[in-house]
């Protein structure tokens, strides 16, 4: 019995001892590229709102009845044109008034004129006092001041007059008409009758953040902002259906100070709107864009994000990964350009990089000598 039991021992220890350690996985074959230079052009987009060259609100200076509208809402208009007519009788009426009293106004002056003329030999003779000619002098300055105070009232009578026909003080759209014929109208009128907008080039205004304004400044040479501004090349504008404005734009005006509600800087882009496409109140996007020489640039897809960090994997010695962190200074396209983390010839790996961890081995696999060359294919 014991032996049986020793003779057991000895074949299962036997069996155990000839079992074989399996090998370890081969590694895993995964594309890499060296990283190499490229000159590219990155695009920033800021939101926008469009005005006018001349956003013009037209309302009454006098008030009553509105006699006739003769535009359409919408309708182009030229400077000068009429556009409203307020209903003219009381104005002609007080004109009619005005010029009476100065005609009666000029009438006492000539008879105080008069008794100047006749009083003045009197005195001489001396048969009566002075007194009475300096009185009817100073009654003859009463008359001249009475006769400029008319000729000043038919004046304002005829300026009223006058408001009653409103024309447009500049070429433009008309807006919406609130007010129709036989409505009663004032200055005090919390509305005004239309909006005027000459839009043959409008103001295209976007805000820039403090840390953008900055990095605005470093990109453009000149010392001041005026001379910043004339070296921006043309900026583009991006509609509303994500088209762009056929018209390139300046920058033209830089606010002079940041809203210190909203943290921002206000910057005005002017475009050339000769067909009207544009109107007063349309909104878009303003894209500047920046030129980058010999940038290094990495697939979007090669890279992962961690904790707000990008990281890359490249291939140091013995084809083991690292995790490099790397700044992201732009984007072009599906395309992401670095400022820090790699240099000019560096490999890193193209994809498979959310099974890699550090310091794995890795079967590099030259799918493209750069990742230049690969992203342009």
């Amino acid at each position: 019995m014991k032996t049986s039991i020793l003779l057991l021992a000895i074949f299962i220890y036997g069996c155990s001892g000839n079992t074989a350690t399996p090998p370890p996985p081969p590694p895993p074959a995964l594309p890499v590229a060296s990283v190499a230079q490229s000159s590219e052009t990155t695009f920033t987009e800021y939101p926008a709102s469009i005005e006018g060259a001349v956003d013009l609100e037209i309302r009454p200076q006098v008030s009553g009845a509105l006699d006739k509208i003769y535009v359409n809402e919408g309708a182009l208009v030229q400077k000068g044109q009429p556009v409203f007519k307020i209903n003219e009788l009381p104005f002609r009426e007080a004109l009619n008034i005005a010029k009476a009293s100065l005609q009666s106004a000029k009438a006492a002056l000539l008879n105080a004129q008069l008794e100047v003329e006749k009083l003045t030999p009197l005195v001489a003779n001396k048969v009566v006092s002075d007194f009475q000619l300096k009185s009817a002098k100073a009654a003859l300055e009463v008359a001249k001041a009475n006769v400029e105070q008319a000729k000043a009232g038919v004046g304002t009578a005829t300026i009223n007059l006058g408001y009653t026909t409103i024309k447009a003080p500049v070429n433009g759209y008309v807006g919406r008409l609130p007010k129709k014929q036989g409505s009663l109208v004032s200055p005090a009128d919390p509305l005004p009758l239309t909006l005027l907008s000459d839009a043959h080039e409008v103001h295209v205004y976007f805000s820039l953040g403090e840390d953008d304004f900055i990095a605005f400044n470093a990109k453009y040479p000149g010392k001041t902002l005026a001379e910043k501004a004339s070296k921006i090349p043309g900026v583009a504008l991006v509609l509303a259906d994500q088209t762009v404005y056929a018209q390139k734009g300046k920058i033209d005006m830089v606010d002079g100070q940041f809203d210190k509600q909203t943290g921002s800087i206000s910057l005005r882009a002017t475009f050339t709107n000769a067909q009207g496409l544009l109107r007063s109140g349309n909104t878009g996007k303003i894209r500047l864009s920046v030129e980058h020489k010999d940038a290094l640039i990495v697939p979007q897809s090669a890279t992962l994000e961690m904790q707000d960090k990008i990281f890359v994997f490249a291939v140091a010695d013995s084809n083991k990964v690292k995790k490099v962190p790397i700044t992201i200074i732009g984007r072009s396209g599906s395309n992401y350009l670095i400022g820090e983390g790699l240099k000019t010839g560096d490999q890193i790996v193209l994809s498979g990089i959310d099974r890699l961890q550090e310091g794995q081995v890795i079967k590099p696999e030259k799918a493209a000598e750069k990742v230049a060359q690969l992203i342009t294919k």
